[in-house]
């Protein structure tokens, strides 16, 4: 499969999916630490690439997205954007009301 393949796959097969540099357990940059940390204080769950052990994500993804930085944010299969917009909307009360939107009600 082509890495643009596969990145489309994984932003249509997940509602909320967060491409960032290391885990939400143990990132490794503060942008990403900020905002795993913001998604995560959402309380749904929601997927994560580590772009770090994933190179050819890496590569590719900006010129998907036409964002050239990392992390971003995917919700619903839109780019919603990276640390400082995340964590603005977080901040407002925005991010939770779009994640609880997307996220499949719990069972």
């Amino acid at each position: 499969m082509d890495i643009m393949d596969t990145i489309k796959q994984q932003i249509e097969e997940n509602d909320v999916i967060l491409y960032m540099k290391g885990s939400p357990n143990a990132p490794q940059c503060g942008f990403s630490m900020r905002t795993s940390q913001a998604v995560m204080e959402c309380g749904q769950r929601f997927a994560y690439v580590d772009v770090l052990s994933n190179p050819d994500i890496r590569t590719n993804l900006p010129k998907y997205a036409n964002w050239p930085t990392f992390p971003q944010l995917w919700v619903k299969g839109e780019l919603v954007g990276g640390c400082d917009i995340i964590t603005e909307m977080h901040e407002s009360g925005e991010l939770k009301t779009l994640i609880d939107a997307a996220s499949p009600a719990a069972e």
